[in-house]
């Protein structure tokens, strides 16, 4: 007997819906002890082995496991399958193929899932992007393990039914197909849940003593989506800054938190937690590859850069990193995207990250501070060399951390201007600002601004062009410094209320990039 179900992979971050075509032929020979089971449709070893799994679990849910040659195809048979999701619509297939359900087919109704030898149900990586592709396909139904029904649930106009093990999934097929009332409801969004759950942070930006220079750098960053660098010795507050670079960013709309849960469902990093409602904020230790900052494995998987997407990528001691993993970071810096090619496939993830970076200003750590620096010319030459000239190019704000002074750490009065939720106020008036401007294109922060928008939303004044030139010939800046200057004097321009670029919008925008000066020239 022939029986079909529908499952689904995820390649990149988008599904490909499976059909499962179940086969059961009686034995010729009735002598043979275990009769035949084959699995064709490029399988991995995964769902090769998904045999011994399938064939305990539905013996373990109170089920015969027929007697029979049993044929499965995964279609299309020249996709190359992966993973163990396929456990549970393959059950449902066998279960309908002998009778058990009581059904002849299961149509509009998907499932995916891996299975324990005792019928439990796992959870698998991909749900979001399942249920999105199969409410496009039109099925009206999906059965997910419990641990993935949250962050599916989101998806509305489809049912997302949660099942803990094989006979509650075939109870429910039985009942979707008969129209029974089923024992098990979808599973539904609760956004007042959601909306309670944004903008919880444990970290404020009144924690960090001094340093209101570097306060007004992320705050410029946070409004525009600039990348920045801290620069200073040690324990001068540069990773307390990053870490508390989220607090201030603007709140993510729906759209964007469907965008990241899909990212992070891939990976397998959403948990019960549902649809992520706060910007990522992804810190790699120094030692991470290639594959893993950019994504990659046979059939690629994302890295980091794609993990942040829409949030905030934090190098912490940049040096430290190997030079060759750090300058696979320009393609993704530029154009939003990373691109993994392999011989069989290509796979483009977003990467719309804002990059935080930060660095000693030598070896040791004390180069032009109060404290006495034991580098030579030549080891700080080569301590910041490991950086290169085209990756500084591609960070806007480059600015200096000085040790906090005494006074500034003692203080008690703390200004209410500095709190994480007043200058989130003004990032959010800032970027209405430019959705205002730019979202009629496609653009909705003046980091992604082109050079045609630029030439066009950011005209100068005379002496504004005079400050730019002077900056241009004295600091040897490129034709993409002058560029994220004009990005960020507008972003300031834009902090400040003001229509136009002024001469003191331009003047900070340079002085952000005076490390071009000391260390780079």
């Amino acid at each position: 007997m022939l029986f079909l179900s529908q499952s689904a992979c995820v390649y990149g971050i988008d599904a490909l819906i499976v059909d499962i075509e179940v086969n059961l032929q009686p034995v010729k020979n009735e002598v043979e002890s275990t009769p035949p089971f084959t699995i064709v449709g490029l399988p991995d070893t995964a769902i090769r082995e998904s045999k011994e799994r399938v064939r305990a679990a539905i013996t373990n849910s109170k089920y015969f496991f027929p007697f029979h040659k049993t044929t499965i195809n995964l279609a299309p048979a020249d996709v190359k399958k992966e993973g163990a999701a396929f456990d549970l619509p393959m059950a449902l297939g066998i279960l309908g193929a002998n009778g058990d359900l009581a059904i002849e087919s299961v149509d509009g109704i998907l499932s995916v899932g891996e299975l324990s030898l005792d019928g439990r149900v796992r959870p698998v990586r991909g749900a979001l992007s399942i249920v999105l592709k199969a409410r496009e396909i039109g099925i009206k139904h999906v059965l997910l393990p419990e641990e993935n029904a949250p962050e599916a649930a989101v998806v509305s106009g489809i049912n997302v039914y949660p099942v803990a093990d094989l006979r509650t999934a075939a109870e429910l097929s039985h009942e979707l197909m008969t129209g029974k009332p089923t024992r098990v409801p979808p599973m539904k969004l609760d956004l007042s849940e959601l909306k309670a759950r944004e903008n919880r942070y444990n970290a404020d930006f009144n924690e960090v003593r001094g340093q209101q220079t570097a306060k007004r750098a992320l705050e410029v960053a946070s409004a525009g989506g600039h990348n920045i660098l801290f620069i200073g010795p040690p324990g001068s507050g540069k990773t307390m800054l990053a870490k508390r670079l989220p607090t201030i960013l603007p709140p993510l709309e729906f759209e964007e938190a469907i965008e990241i849960t899909k990212i992070h469902s891939v990976a397998g990093l959403t948990g019960k937690s549902g649809l992520i409602v706060e910007r990522p904020f992804k810190s790699p230790h120094h030692t991470v590859s290639q594959a893993g900052l950019i994504g990659g494995g046979s059939i690629p998987k994302p890295g980091d850069v794609s993990l942040a997407h829409l949030g905030v990528l934090f190098l912490d001691e940049l040096p430290e990193f190997d030079r060759s993993v750090l300058e696979v970071l320009r393609q993704p810096m530029e154009d939003k995207t990373v691109t993994i090619s392999r011989a069989a496939t290509s796979l483009t993830f977003p990467s719309n990250f804002t990059l935080v970076a930060s660095m000693n200003p030598c070896p040791c750590g004390y180069f032009g501070s109060s404290r006495e620096c034991k580098c030579s010319p030549m080891q700080i030459q080569r301590y910041v060399g490991k950086i290169s000239g085209p990756l500084m190019d591609r960070i806007d704000i480059h600015i200096d951390v000085p040790a906090v002074k005494f006074n500034e750490l003692r203080a008690k009065n703390v200004e209410e201007c500095d709190s994480s939720a007043t200058i989130r106020e003004r990032v959010n008036r800032a970027r209405e600002v430019q959705i205002a401007r730019l979202g009629s294109e496609g653009v909705y922060s003046n980091s992604a601004m082109s050079p045609k928008q630029i030439r066009k939303y950011c005209e100068l004044d005379a002496q504004s062009e005079e400050l730019l030139e002077r900056a241009m010939s004295r600091q040897g800046l490129s034709a993409r410094a002058h560029d994220r200057i004009l990005k960020v004097s507008r972003t300031i321009a834009d902090l400040d209320g003001s229509e136009n670029i002024q001469p003191g919008h331009i003047s900070e925008a340079i002085n952000y990039r005076s490390l071009d000066r000391n260390y780079w020239a």
